[in-house]
C-alpha cells in the first residue's frame, strides 16, 4: 500500500533517519496513540505505579500481572476466541498489548543492568 503525506520538514528529517523501520515506527506510534485514548488503563494502575517507583532490576524481572489484571486479559482472550472483540474491547486489548510492551522493555533493560553489575564484580 502506498500513502502520500504532507509533513513538516523537521518530521521528514527524523523519518529519513529511520526509513528502513517506518513500519515499526508506525506500529509503535499507533499502539501508543491507542493506549493513550483513555485517561487510565483499566486494571493496570498497579503495574504503572510499580514502574514509576523505580524498582530494582530484580524486582522488575520478578514482575507478574496481578490476579485481577490476568483475569481481565484472560476474559478478553476468551471473548476473542468465542465471538471476537467489540471495538471498545479491541481498544482495551491494544492498551494491554502496549503495557506488555513497556514491561518487556523494562525487563530487558533490567536484565542488561543485572548482567553489567555481575560483569563489574
Amino acid at each position: 500500500m502506498q500513502i502520500t503525506l504532507d509533513l513538516p520538514e523537521e518530521l521528514v528529517s527524523q523519518l529519513n533517519a529511520v526509513e528502513d523501520r517506518l513500519d515499526r515506527v508506525l506500529e509503535l506510534g499507533l499502539r501508543q496513540l491507542n493506549a493513550s485514548d483513555r485517561s487510565e488503563f483499566s486494571g493496570t494502575v498497579d503495574v504503572l505505579e510499580f514502574l514509576a517507583s523505580l524498582p530494582t532490576p530484580e524486582e522488575i524481572i520478578a514482575l507478574r500481572p496481578s490476579a485481577t489484571l490476568q483475569e481481565q486479559i484472560d476474559d478478553l482472550l476468551e471473548k476473542n476466541r468465542d465471538r471476537g472483540l467489540a471495538p471498545e474491547e479491541e481498544k482495551v486489548w491494544q492498551q494491554y498489548q502496549y503495557l506488555e510492551h513497556l514491561v518487556r522493555m523494562a525487563k530487558a533493560k533490567a536484565l542488561m543492568k543485572k548482567k553489567e553489575a555481575i560483569a563489574h564484580e
